[in-house]
């Protein structure tokens, strides 16, 4: 079968071409703004890519259109199609269909489906667990949003039974509304945490928790005539209202003091106890407390496939996290003499507030005394430009030493938004006058987090390169928290 795929350099997409690729189908596909790793990744993997959503590619005459949900039927200032290609498709009356449901109907039958869902730590969950599979011995097949670096690439068939999917509750596409994950029929479902987020398609918390409930729904019965699991977050109020809503699978908890998998110990090196009784020990690179409870997700949903708490914890050891997750970009040496020290930057891909606070503050408590944070942040995901969430933003960057805001494309008044920051704060909607603030700011002993959901224009880069010309002798200014442009 030829497929081509809309919309094929988002991150769910592009893993999706990969596994139809290896399955034997002749991919092709378009976009727009491209950005790595998974422009790289495709290019690796001979696949064509074609810049924008012409109707001319129509004479490819493929078997199969698959729409992305970054596809719909908006209109330009024109009056003109902003994707003449979805278009002359409808048009054409040629067929089409979903990522997700063409994922589900082709390549997912047959299989144990293990689905990753949560608002948080879906892409290192869905990677940390096909880790554990794969030390194992299961030889999992996996999709992740991201780039699990101990595989180098996002997506895989495997040659077992299971597959690890990352299951996301955005909106499926222009012509399915409901949540990706409702088509994936796992057998073991992770409910990692649930908080409001996607304020472009979701009204309110109760209506994600609706759509969660549709996913536990679809995951099999307990008991003689049944072998679903459900792995859900013990300190989640918003996950034990879905699992009211009704739930006929078997739950095993993890996070809470009362849950099935708890930890004892700190993030980075902690006991695994399993209903009670230790069952193995996790010692590893990874920092904070959300990486902790992911851990002991994947362990529990490792268990429901077979493999042992103890053999699981002992795999984490090597699991070596995903691209853009608190990843080193690179390292510059600043000040004279002994007063010399490197500044560290880093390429994260929190976004929502929550995120935000929890990447700082894992990091914060690695650090030593008087080594300092500075957050460089863009608010890019579809909530975030809204401004839903700006009223957070202060309490996210708490762990931060000082923040700068790339402003820039939003409706909204990011200053105003980081003012309780003062002095803490500052907000640029010029990328190179924001590399510029953290040059001059940045001391020796500092670590720089870069977070943001898109390439960022390529800002590591420039901080990089900004960097190693600052001026020894230039001692650092703190900067006041103003608008600037």
């Amino acid at each position: 079968m030829h497929i081509h795929i809309l919309g094929i350099c988002g991150t769910f997409m592009g893993g999706l071409a990969a596994l139809a690729r290896e399955a034997g189908h002749k991919v092709t596909g378009c976009d727009a703004g491209v950005y790595p790793p998974m422009s790289d990744q495709l290019r690796a993997l001979g696949i064509d890519l074609m810049e924008g959503f012409s109707a001319d590619q129509l004479s490819l005459k493929p078997d199969m259109f698959v729409v992305g949900n970054v596809i719909s039927r908006s209109r330009l200032p024109d009056g003109s199609a902003k994707f003449p290609l979805m278009e002359a498709i409808l048009d054409a009356g040629l067929p089409y269909t979903s990522g997700p449901q063409w994922l589900s109907e082709h390549l997912l039958q047959g299989r144990h489906v293990v689905a990753v869902a949560g608002t948080h730590g879906k892409t290192t969950t869905t990677a940390m667990t096909s880790w554990i599979l794969e030390c194992a011995g299961l030889q999992p097949g996996f999709l992740v949003g991201g780039v699990p670096l101990n595989f180098g690439i996002s997506a895989r068939l495997g040659q077992g039974k299971a597959f690890v999917i990352e299951a996301d509750e955005y909106d499926t596409a222009f012509f399915d509304k409901r949540s990706k994950f409702v088509h994936y029929r796992p057998r073991t479902a992770i409910l990692n945490n649930l908080e409001f987020d996607h304020a472009d398609i979701f009204d309110d918390l109760a209506a994600i928790e609706r759509q969660f409930h549709h996913l536990v729904r679809t995951v099999p019965g307990s008991g003689p005539h049944g072998s679903g699991r459900i792995v859900v977050n013990g300190l989640e109020e918003s996950l034990a209202r879905v699992l009211h809503q009704g739930c006929w699978s078997e739950v095993r908890s993890f996070g809470a003091a009362v849950s099935d998998f708890t930890a004892v110990g700190p993030a980075h090196d902690f006991e695994v106890h399993h209903q009670g009784q230790v069952a193995g020990q996790v010692r590893w690179s990874l920092t904070g407390i959300h990486n902790q409870l992911n851990a002991l997700a994947a362990i529990a949903a490792g268990e429901h496939l077979g493999v042992a708490p103890a053999v699981a914890a002992a795999a984490l050891g090597s699991f070596e996290n995903v691209k853009r997750r608190m990843e080193v970009r690179g390292t510059v040496k600043l000040g004279p003499g002994e007063a010399s020290g490197k500044v560290t930057i880093y390429d994260d891909f929190a976004h929502h507030p929550t995120a935000i606070r929890t990447t700082l503050d894992g990091l914060r408590h690695t650090l030593r005394a008087g080594e300092r944070i500075l957050a460089v942040f863009e608010p890019r995901s579809n909530t975030m430009k809204l401004g839903t969430m700006k009223a957070l933003l202060p309490w996210s960057l708490e762990s931060a030493d000082l923040s700068f805001c790339h402003s820039a494309g939003l409706g909204w008044d990011a200053a105003g938004a980081l003012a309780p920051m003062g002095d803490k704060a500052l907000v640029s909607d010029q990328l190179d006058t924001l590399v510029a603030a953290v040059t001059q700011a940045a001391r020796p002993g500092d670590h720089i987090v870069c977070m943001s959901n898109g390439g960022f224009g390529g800002v590591h880069a420039k901080l990089l390169q900004s960097l190693k010309h600052k001026s020894l002798a230039e001692p650092p200014k703190l900067l006041a928290a103003t608008q600037t442009s």
